[in-house]
This record gives structure tokens, C-alpha cells and sequence, in this order.
């Protein structure tokens, strides 16, 4: 299932329609088209968060995209998430038969041993 990525800002519930990302060694923010996959150092940004963002005082900001629009769900998140409940409504088969546990009178069969004397 695709699951649709979130604003990386705090308390925003909004699909992501941009991604920014800091370029440290020139001081530069770069706001740009959602990238195809969630990157560790780049952050997720809603349209409108992605419209209004403003970066550290002396840096630069770099808007690849003139205008991000959140994208609406495809036919296939639709059909995944449907597969997804099928799949989740289906019974869970019955879990394999395991051997009980040995009784305390049963001898072990683990790394230690006992010596006895008669030897």
C-alpha cells in the first residue's frame, strides 16, 4: 500500500506537495516538487506550508516549483487499500502444533552434564 506522506511540520495533518531540503555548504534552502521517496535529511511540506516558509536570516531560498499542489489520492492508493482490508479481514490460520514443555522429572538435554563418582 502507498501511503501518503505527511507535512513535516508540527500539528499539520496535510499530504505533502513539496520537499525542502538544506544545502549547508552554500547556505541555500531548496523548496522543490515532492521527491519520489522520504529522504532522511529533507523535510515533507504541505502546499501551503511550502508557499510561506522562510529561511535563516542570510541564507538563500531556491523554489524549483512555482506553484505545489497536493496531490489527490490515485486509483491505485485505492485499489492497495483495498487489498490492505481484504487482506486484514481474512481469518489468521491456526497456530502450529508445539511439543509441551519437559516435566522437571525428565532429564535434560542442554550443555551441562552430571559426573557421577562411579566412574
Amino acid at each position: 500500500m502507498i501511503a501518503t506522506r505527511q507535512c513535516s511540520r508540527s500539528s499539520c495533518a496535510r499530504p505533502a506537495a513539496a520537499t525542502l531540503t538544506y544545502v549547508y555548504a552554500d547556505s541555500t534552502v531548496v523548496v522543490g516538487q515532492l521527491s519520489a521517496a522520504a529522504e532522511p535529511h529533507s523535510y515533507d511540506l504541505c502546499a501551503h506550508h511550502a508557499d510561506r516558509f522562510t529561511a535563516p536570516r542570510g541564507w538563500d531560498v531556491v523554489h524549483i516549483q512555482s506553484e505545489f499542489v497536493e496531490p489527490e489520492p490515485s486509483t491505485d492508493d485505492l485499489e492497495a487499500l483495498a487489498r490492505a482490508v481484504r487482506e486484514a479481514g481474512r481469518p489468521r490460520p491456526a497456530p502450529a502444533f508445539t511439543p509441551p514443555a519437559p516435566v522437571a522429572s525428565e532429564p535434560r538435554r542442554g550443555h551441562l552434564r552430571v559426573i557421577t563418582n562411579d566412574a
